[in-house]
Order: structure tokens, then C-alpha cells, then sequence
């Protein structure tokens, strides 16, 4: 079930119900754990196997690493984690394009090589929690953290369901000993829960979907040679759309975690008032990019090893960053686009290291951060390189007499949102929400809770699923 859906509004009422009643802290988790692997049932009921054997997998390898005393005991039991994981991964979400690729490949070199149907369903969520679970077992490898004390609380980190099919990518560090003692949502806490969860649905509901779908995908995936105009309007239409999808995805999750009584970490931190590129990635998408930085890059040698080496680690890091979004080659060019930007912007900042910017050329690199992001937006949101290209090429006004595809009135909805997106996170950029909302009158906010769910009511529609769920 989807978080926009009158489904999960009835399922979240029965579960905050039975969270509230008082029986005994292991009843309690235990009926989260059952909730959680309905709500991922609701998709394809035998998918839950693969979590319990991630979760049985990862449980019995940390115990193993524990008792482990020979090194090469140890990297045994953590090798047994990453291949399992990694092999579900591999096999539902790549199975089909390694084969795809090699089918190519074979015939570039002349064999017609015909690979038997090999029709695979991919598992909604299986990049979140595969993350999510590997970083359980690496971080007691690595001596930076303990097992968890109880099997029960370990099951109900992987499958916690506010966080398990689009993050935040948790580690258990940061939710295992949430559930160690009786936890219960005050009643500020709920509020706020609520009103994050209002928040994030209004995002999704009314302005990805509502506004900016529409547009995005009436360039991107029409038949028609898109104008300047419409090919920009729709790629700015789409940087609107996946941010609100997806930020809205994590800030109704937080929420949803909030009203139980749990914390989770910020997905998102107002990214399109980035001033370059690392300090985007500091703002985006946040726990994918701390999960590859301890992960991936840092292990690859990081910025230890020399400059060469730094941008080599840093490259690859983005290379996989960008492959783990989805199987194809375009999401690869997405993350290498990100790969070059972060390392010119690193080679430019040691270049001009003492040089001070004042407010407007920050204000100018924040803008060319924002459009050279569209850029990338192309190739993440294209079915395939001919399509990106053919939007590259109008983007840069060389399909002249091309006729209008997008309306007047979409054009315009999209450049007042989008500019309103912006300019809110330029408004922010130096807050937080809690701050903000501390500061302003209870009435006034109260108005504006009723207007965004006044809006997503006569807005639900179909109950769209989100973006990431894909990933």
C-alpha cells in the first residue's frame, strides 16, 4: 500500500490504535512487526520471504562475527551478509540488465546469442532495505557497533514500515535502540507527526503529481520534437516532481515514525539552495549519501591516498550511486555527471582556496548548481539515451520550429511552482521546520494544516505510487 491511499490512512489509524493501548512493550513491537510486513505484503505477499531471509541471514552472521576469533573467520561471516544480499539485489533488480548487456556484447563480437524469457518482478523497496540490512553486519565487521540484543527488535528495524520501501536508509545504530524501551508519541509529538505527514502528502499528492507530473511527461515520453520552452519547462517540471515525491515520501515516513514515538533522521534539507555540488549532497537525499561515503568511499580510500586516488574513489562512488537508482546506463551517466561535477568543483576549490565570494557570486554559483542539476535531471528522467538527447539538444535551442507541446497554462504552473519550490528553500536554507513552525502563531498554522489537507483530499486521486518505490 501506498502512503497516499485511503488504504494506508485506515491501516495507520488501527496500528497508531493498537500502539496506544496498554499491553506489555514486547506485545506492542511485535504488533508493529506484524503491521509492517502486511504493509509490505500489500504489493506481492511472497516478496516478504526475501526479508526474513535478509533478516535471519544478517542476524545469524553479526552473531557469528562476534564469536568469530581468527580474522579470517570474521570476513568469512561478513562476506556471507554482503553476497546474500548483494545476490538478491543483483538477481531481481540487474538479472535482466546484465543479460541484456551481454546479449549486446556477444553480438559485437558476432554471436547472435538469444537468452532464454527471463521475466523478473522486482521487489518494491529491495535497494532501501538491502542497504538498510548490510549495514548492520559491516558496522559490527568494522567495530563500530554491537548486535543488537533481541531478534525481535533486529526484525523490526528491517522492516519498520515507515522507513522500508523509501527510506531513510536507517542504521540500526539509529533505530535499534529506539526499540529497547517502551516508547509512546506524546501528544506534541503526535501533532507534529500529523502535521509532517500532512506536509509530505501535499508535496506528493497535490504538487508532484497534481502539477508537475503532467507536464514532465507529456515532453519526456510524448512523440513529438520538443521546443526550448517546453523541453525546459518540462525538465524543471520534473526536478519539481521528484523532489516533492520523494522528499514528500521521507517527510510523511518521519512523520509517520514521529506519531508512534520514534525519531528518524532528515531525508532532505531545502537541496535546490545548494551552493555546489558537495554542499548538495548534503542536502539530498541525505542518508543514500552517508551510506556511501562509509560504504563505498571512504573504503575505495577516500581523500587519504592522494589526489588521483580521491578522484577515482570519488567517481566510482557516484558510478555506483547512480547504478543502484536503476538498471540502466542512463541512471550511470546521472551519477557520473554528479562524479565529474564533484570533482571539478574539488579541483576549483583548491584552486581558489583563499579566494572570498561575496553574496552575489554565491547567489550566482547557486544558480548554475541548480541548472547544471537539471542537466542530470535529463538523463534520470529519460526511458533511454535518444530521448535524453533529443531534449539536451532543444534545451539548448537547436530544435528551432518545433511546435508548442505544453499548454499555456501548465507552462505557467510549472515555472510558479517550481520558482516557489526554489525560493522557498532559499528562504530556509539556514532554518529548520521546527524552528519556523516554533515561531508562528498556533491560529496561523492551524489555518494552513486545514488548507493542505483540504487540498490533498480534493486532489487524491488514483493514490499514484511514489517514485523511489521503482529503486
Amino acid at each position: 500500500m501506498v502512503f497516499n491511499s485511503l488504504t494506508f490512512a485506515v491501516f495507520f489509524a488501527c496500528v497508531l490504535a493498537l500502539h496506544a493501548l496498554p499491553l506489555p512493550w514486547t506485545v506492542r513491537k511485535t504488533n508493529l512487526l506484524v503491521a509492517s510486513y502486511l504493509f509490505y505484503a500489500a504489493w506481492n505477499p511472497p516478496f516478504v520471504l526475501l526479508l526474513w531471509i535478509s533478516t535471519v541471514v544478517d542476524w545469524y552472521a553479526a552473531q557469528g562475527l562476534v564469536k568469530a576469533r581468527r580474522q579470517g573467520a570474521r570476513r568469512a561471516w561478513m562476506l556471507l551478509s554482503v553476497v546474500a544480499n548483494l545476490g538478491m539485489l543483483a538477481y531481481f533488480k540487474y538479472g535482466t540488465f546484465l543479460l541484456d548487456n551481454f546479449r549486446m556484447a556477444m553480438l559485437a563480437v558476432g554471436v547472435d546469442y538469444q537468452p532464454p524469457a527471463f521475466d523478473i518482478v522486482l521487489p518494491v523497496g529491495i535497494s532501501f532495505y538491502t542497504f538498510a540490512t548490510m549495514s548492520y553486519t559491516l558496522d559490527i565487521y568494522l567495530r563500530r557497533a554491537e548486535p543488537a540484543r533481541s531478534f525481535l527488535d533486529y526484525a523490526l528495524f528491517v522492516t519498520f514500515f515507515p522507513h522500508l520501501v523509501a527510506g531513510p536508509i536507517m542504521r540500526p545504530t539509529e533505530l535499534v535502540p529506539q526499540f529497547e524501551q517502551p516508547r509512546r508519541a506524546s501528544a506534541n509529538q503526535l501533532c507534529f507527526g500529523l502535521a509532517l505527514m500532512t506536509i509530505g502528502l501535499f508535496e506528493k499528492v497535490v504538487l508532484a503529481d497534481g502539477f508537475l507530473a503532467g507536464p514532465a511527461e507529456a515532453v519526456f515520453d510524448g512523440a513529438k520534437a520538443p521546443g526550448a520552452l517546453d523541453a525546459w519547462i518540462a525538465t524543471l517540471a520534473f526536478s519539481g516532481q521528484i523532489f516533492c515525491d520523494f522528499a514528500g515520501y521521507s517527510t510523511t515516513a518521519i512523520g509517520a515514525a514521529m506519531c508512534l514515538g520514534f525519531a528518524m533522521p532528515d531525508n532532505f534539507r531545502f537541496p535546490y539552495a545548494a551552493v555546489g555540488f558537495s554542499d548538495f549532497w548534503r542536502r539530498w537525499h541525505i542518508t543514500l549519501s552517508a551510506w556511501l561515503r562509509d560504504y563505498v568511499y571512504i573504503p575505495l580510500g577516500g581523500n587519504r591516498h592522494g589526489e588521483a586516488r580521491t578522484y577515482l574513489a570519488l567517481m566510482a562512488t557516484m558510478l555506483l550511486g547512480g547504478l543502484w537508482h536503476g538498471a540502466s546506463w542512463t541512471f550511470v551517466v546521472w551519477g557520473g555527471l554528479h562524479g565529474l561535477y564533484l570533482s571539478v568543483e574539488r579541483l576549483l576549490r583548491r584552486r581558489f582556496a583563499n579566494v572570498r565570494l561575496g553574496a552575489l557570486a554565491l547567489f550566482g554559483i547557486a544558480l548554475l548548481t541548480y541548472a547544471l542539476i537539471n542537466i542530470t535531471w535529463v538523463f534520470f528522467r529519460a526511458r533511454d539515451f535518444t530521448t535524453a538527447w533529443r531534449m539536451l539538444v532543444a534545451m539548448a535551442g537547436q530544435q528551432a520550429g518545433a511546435a508548442p507541446i505544453l499548454p499555456a497554462v501548465d507552462v505557467i504552473a510549472v515555472a510558479v511552482i517550481v520558482s516557489g519550490i526554489v525560493a522557498t528553500h532559499w528562504l530556509m536554507r539556514e532554518r529548520t521546520l521546527e524552528s519556523v513552525i516554533a515561531r508562528t502563531p498556533a491560529p496561523l498554522l492551524a489555518a494552513l494544516w486545514a488548507c493542505l489537507a483540504f487540498a490533498i483530499v480534493i486532489e487524491q486521486g488514483s493514490g499514484n505510487a511514489f517514485i523511489y518505490f521503482q529503486f
